[in-house]
């Protein structure tokens, strides 16, 4: 047996705590001498408290860790459950690695204000472009998180589809964005995830939608450069050129993004050219 130090020593936590557990009757010890009182553990026991330390370290409280122990749980249900915490952890975790890239990004923007370069904003025509498209839903555009979560699956599933049908794809994917809103101050979007395909013969029913998307006379465009959870920087650029230019963007001023270059994985390689579409010319 072990006293209590040399337990806590060997399974990685403080005397406080086990004396705790002890209290609330989660993990007691094997044995208490009755005369000094001092608490003894078999090694065993550091099963289980390896148990309770893997579910209180995923977020487990410490009532719900004791039903979990005292039901029995067998380990392959206990694995499964560690495995779906885990996820919930790892997705959230992606998703606050997100905004800190976003707040960074954020934080770069404002120490640029007042010698923010847009030089590299071209004005060009875009002329009609027929499509294969697949949509969903997203919270706002303001939200890269819903956009990527909902935007992304679109693509391996069209492409798949285009496959099976024989449809070419002629030129680099490309996804735009319509108001969807359901009420009053909803900011829902459509999200569109697109491949161009030219003049190709599409069968019936082919599982995507065939839409042409109307020339744009007037886009302002600018290459951006990394994810597109940072793509903010790149349309202020082209918002500060737009006001500079006596132009108005047409509509919501959603951009057209054009996926020049998306390396998997590698987002901070990813080249995307950002299309603006323009509503009054100067002068007019």
């Amino acid at each position: 047996m072990f006293t209590i130090g040399e337990f806590a020593g060997l399974g990685r936590v403080s005397v406080r705590m086990l004396r705790h557990y002890d209290a609330i009757g989660l993990l007691r010890p094997a044995h208490v001498d009755p005369h000094s009182g001092y608490r003894f553990y078999t090694a065993g026991q550091l099963r289980l408290l390896n148990r309770v330390t893997a579910l209180k370290d995923l977020g487990f409280r410490l009532h719900q860790v004791q039903t979990l122990i005292d039901e029995k749980v067998d380990p392959a249900e206990l694995r499964g459950m560690l495995r779906l915490r885990r996820a919930e952890l790892a997705a959230r975790m992606e998703q606050d690695t997100v905004r800190l890239a976003q707040v960074d990004a954020r934080l770069r923007m404002i120490e640029s204000e007042g010698h923010m370069d847009t030089g590299d904003v071209v004005l060009k025509r875009i002329p009609p472009t027929r499509v294969a498209m697949l949509a969903a839903t997203a919270t706002s555009y303001d939200d890269p998180t819903s956009i990527t979560e909902n935007l992304t699956p679109l693509y391996p599933r069209l492409m798949e589809l285009l496959e099976q049908h024989g449809v070419p794809i002629c030129a680099a994917p490309l996804a735009y964005y319509t108001p969807a809103p359901t009420g009053p101050g909803d900011e829902t979007i459509t999200v569109h995830a697109a491949f161009p395909i030219g003049d190709a013969e599409v069968p019936a029913d082919p599982g995507f939608d065939v839409v042409t998307l109307p020339p744009v006379e007037q886009a302002a465009t600018a290459v951006h450069h990394g994810p597109m959870s940072e793509a903010f920087r790149t349309g202020q650029k082209i918002a500060n050129w737009i006001d500079d230019n006596g132009y108005r963007a047409a509509g919501r001023g959603f951009a057209v993004e054009v996926y020049l270059d998306c390396p998997p994985g590698d987002f901070d390689k990813w080249v995307t050219e950002m299309q603006v579409p323009l509503g009054t010319a100067p002068g007019n």
